[in-house]
């Protein structure tokens, strides 16, 4: 027996064991913000006609980059997101207040589908509250 060997003490490994599977289907997964905006830059890309190159030159940042915005795979600054938005022509707040008219019927849906109702938007909100979106430039 070497040295080594005896010096350290036995240390008995438990496996970690995967949790059951909850009955049912499994919950829907929350959407990420950068999957919301993302989709919301690739939509308006294709709309217009553009391509890739096309946009990404225009906004000065690398396709790939841009790319990779788009899927949802980098959450960008929002200096790339103001430059992307500007090269298809569209404020910064107008890309956001799309993003969030989608997460809104994401919410809606997702509410629809669970049964349990949607949580109000903040302090005042009502019916139809959700209806207009503000945003300060």
């Amino acid at each position: 027996m070497t040295i080594r060997a005896t010096n350290q003490p036995r240390v008995r490994v438990v496996p970690l064991r995967p949790l059951p599977a909850p009955a049912g289907p499994a919950p829907a997964r929350e959407p990420l913000w950068r999957d919301l905006v993302g989709g919301v830059l690739r939509s308006e890309r294709q709309a217009q006609g553009r391509t890739l190159k096309d946009v990404a030159d225009a906004a000065r940042i690398s396709m790939p980059y841009l790319s990779e915005v788009e899927r949802g795979r980098k959450e960008a600054s929002s200096e790339v997101l103001a430059a992307a938005a500007q090269a298809l022509g569209l404020s910064l707040a107008e890309v956001l207040a799309l993003a969030q008219g989608e997460l809104t019927s994401l919410s809606a849906a997702r509410s629809r589908s669970t049964g349990r109702p949607g949580r109000p938007a903040g302090p005042g909100a009502g019916a139809g509250a959700m209806d207009t979106v503000r945003l300060a430039a």
